[in-house]
C-alpha cells in the first residue's frame, strides 16, 4: 500500500458540503470554491501569522473586522480560506483574495476544528478504507438517508455527541440546531427525552422510535433507530421532520441505514490517533514483507538483532452473529491484547490482518517460552472474562533477529489453522504442541501443488469412489489410521470387520495398490487425505 501524500488534501467545496450550515457558511470566496485545502491550523490575532498555501485558518477571539490583520496575512500567504465569528471582513478578505467564512455563535472551535480536520484527514487517506475516512462516510451516510427520507438527518454516539448530519435549509428545529452548534444534544431537551423513554427504546433494540411535534418546546416530528452492534448500542440516527413530510418508505429506510451504520461506528469508536495508526501500518508493513525490520526497529526502539516472537489471536467460531458485533468484538480485542503486550514488552507492536490479530515481541530475553506462554493465557482469560469472547491463541516460533518475524508469523498461523481443525483442544498452542499436525499439512500442501508426483491410481480409485457411493476411500483411511486393526477401523466406521475388509480389498483391486509394501501405503495414505 503506498503512503498517503502529505500534500494532499481536499476543496473548500468539500469540507463545506461536509460542514454545511448552521455551522458555516461562506460569506465571500473570491478565488471560487474549489481552492484546495492541505490543513487545518488554529490562529490567535495577538499570534505571530504561521499559516502557509492552502490552510483553512480558524482565527479564534477577534470577530468580524477585528479579525482584518489576521485575514491579510492568511490572504498573503496564500491560505485557502479563513473563518471566523460574525459577518464583518468580507471587503478586506475580498481584496485579499481568500474566502471568508463565518462560524455559528454558538459552536465550539474545538469541535469546528475536529470536523474540518477530519474532511481533510479523509482526503489524505487516498480513498483507502483507512480510519480517517470514517467522519467524511458518516457526512455522506447521512445526506444519503436524508434524501431517502425527506427529512433533515443526524447521527450520534451513545454520549449524544454529534458525530455527523445532513445539510439543512431553514426548517431545522431548535433541538437540531443547538445539537449541531454544540456537538452534542442540549441537556434540557435530553432529560426531557429521557423522561419521556426514548432512549430507553432506543437502547432496548432494533425498532423505530417516535417522536411527536411539540411546538411549545421547538420540536418538531421526528423518528430514531437505535445503532447496534449485536445487543451493544453503539449510538442512534435521528430524522426530524422538515417543510416537507417524511417520505412513505423514510421508516424503512432508517432501519436499513441503523443497520448499515454499525461498522461505520464501530470504526469511529477505535480508530487509533495518528502515531498508533503508524505503529499498526509498521507491524503489518514488517510481517507483510513490505518493511524492513531497521526501519520499524528505529521506530520503536528495539534492537533488530535480538530475538522477537509473534502471537496471533483469533475469535473462535460461536454462534451466529451480526457482523457488526464481531467487527466490534475484534476491535475491543485489539486494545486487550495491546496492553498486556505493552505490560510485557514496551517495544511490543500489535496489528490486524486479515481477520486476526498479531502481536510482535521484540528484545525477548532468553528462555522466554514460559513467560510468553503465560501472557498468551492471561490475554485469552482476559479476553472471555471483560470481552465474553473466546479466543484462540497461537504462538510462533522465536526468530533469532526481528528481520525473520515474518517466519514466526507464519509459525503462528499453521498453529492458528491446526487449533481450527480440532487437533488441539485447550485454547492457547504453540507450534511444539502442534507440530505434527503443522508438518502434515505442509507435506499435504506440498502434495497438493505438484500433480506430478503423486500416484495416478490412486486418482482413478479417487474417481471410482466418488461414482460409487463413496465407500471405499473412507474405509482404506480408518484401516491405514488404525494400522490395519480392522476391527478398531470397523468400530470407527460403525460397520462389520468384514465389510472392512471387503472395501480395502476392492479398493486394492480397483487402483492396483499394494499396501503391504511400505512406501506404497505411506503415499497412499497422504494423497488420500488430500482436499477434494
Amino acid at each position: 500500500m503506498s503512503s498517503p501524500d502529505p500534500f494532499a488534501g481536499t476543496s473548500l467545496r468539500h469540507v463545506l458540503a461536509t460542514l454545511g450550515e448552521p455551522l458555516v457558511r461562506v460569506l465571500v470566496a473570491p478565488l471560487g470554491l474549489g481552492v484546495p485545502v492541505q490543513d487545518v491550523v488554529i490562529l490567535d490575532p495577538e499570534d505571530p501569522p504561521e499559516t502557509h498555501p492552502g490552510d483553512l485558518v480558524l482565527v479564534i477571539g477577534a470577530r468580524g473586522r477585528s479579525a482584518a490583520a489576521a485575514i491579510r496575512a492568511a490572504g498573503r500567504r496564500g491560505a485557502a480560506a479563513v473563518a471566523v465569528k460574525g459577518d464583518g471582513g468580507i471587503d478586506v478578505a475580498a481584496d485579499a483574495g481568500v474566502a471568508l467564512l463565518t462560524v455559528g455563535a454558538e459552536a465550539r472551535w474545538e469541535q469546528v476544528e475536529a470536523l474540518a480536520r477530519g474532511v481533510v484527514d479523509a482526503a489524505r487517506a487516498g480513498g483507502e478504507a483507512e480510519t480517517g475516512e470514517v467522519l467524511g462516510d458518516l457526512f455522506a451516510l447521512a445526506q444519503t438517508v436524508a434524501a431517502l427520507t425527506g427529512g433533515l438527518v443526524s447521527i450520534e454516539d451513545t454520549a449524544s455527541r454529534v458525530l455527523a448530519y445532513s445539510r439543512a435549509g431553514d426548517e431545522v428545529d431548535e433541538l437540531r440546531r443547538l445539537s449541531i452548534l454544540g456537538r452534542e444534544g442540549p441537556e434540557r431537551y435530553l432529560v426531557m427525552l429521557r423522561e419521556w423513554g426514548v432512549y430507553q427504546r432506543l437502547r432496548a433494540g432494533e425498532g423505530i422510535v417516535r417522536v411527536d411535534e411539540r411546538p411549545e418546546l421547538g420540536i418538531r416530528r421526528r423518528i430514531a433507530a437505535g445503532i447496534h452492534a449485536g445487543s451493544q448500542p453503539l449510538g442512534t440516527i435521528w430524522v426530524q421532520e422538515g417543510a416537507q413530510p417524511l417520505t412513505e418508505q423514510a421508516e424503512i429506510a432508517l432501519l436499513g441505514a441503523s443497520r448499515t451504520l454499525a461498522p461505520y461506528l464501530i470504526r469511529a469508536r477505535t480508530q487509533p490517533d495518528p502515531q498508533l495508526r503508524l505503529r499498526e501500518e509498521l507491524l503489518a508493513g514488517l510481517l507483510d514483507g513490505r518493511v524492513d525490520a531497521e526501519s520499524v526497529a528505529d521506530d520503536i526502539g528495539a534492537d533488530p538483532t535480538r530475538p522477537a516472537q509473534v502471537l496471533a489471536f483469533a475469535l473462535a467460531p460461536q454462534q451466529p452473529s451480526a457482523p457488526s458485533n464481531r467487527l466490534l468484538r475484534r476491535a475491543e480485542l485489539v486494545h486487550l491484547i495491546a496492553v498486556h503486550t505493552a505490560a510485557y514488552r514496551r517495544t511490543a507492536l500489535v496489528s490486524v490482518l486479515g481477520g486476526r490479530v498479531y502481536a510482535l515481541l521484540p528484545d525477548l530475553p532468553e528462555n522466554s517460552d514460559a513467560s510468553v506462554l503465560a501472557l498468551a493465557k492471561e490475554i485469552v482469560a482476559a479476553a472471555r472474562h471483560h470481552l465474553d469472547v473466546p479466543v484462540r491463541a497461537a504462538i510462533g516460533g522465536v526468530v533469532p533477529r526481528l528481520s525473520e518475524a515474518v517466519a514466526s508469523r507464519g509459525d503462528a498461523d499453521r498453529v492458528l489453522i491446526a487449533m481450527t481443525r480440532g487437533h488441539w483442544a485447550d485454547d492457547v498452542a504453540s507450534l511444539a504442541d502442534v507440530r505434527a499436525d503443522v508438518l502434515l499439512s505442509e507435506v499435504l500442501a506440498y502434495l497438493a501443488d505438484k500433480p506430478r508426483i503423486r500416484d495416478p491410481r490412486l486418482a482413478e480409485l479417487l474417481t471410482h469412489d466418488a461414482k460409487h457411493g463413496g465407500i471405499l476411500v473412507p474405509a482404506v483411511l480408518a484401516y491405514l489410521d488404525a494400522f490395519g486393526d480392522v476391527r478398531t477401523a470397523a468400530r470407527e466406521l460403525n460397520i462389520h470387520p468384514n465389510t472392512v475388509r471387503y472395501r480395502v480389498r476392492r479398493a486394492t483391486e480397483v487402483s492396483g495398490i499394494d499396501l503391504t509394501d511400505p512406501a506404497q501405503r505411506l503415499l497412499t495414505e497422504l494423497q488420500l487425505r488430500l482436499p477434494r
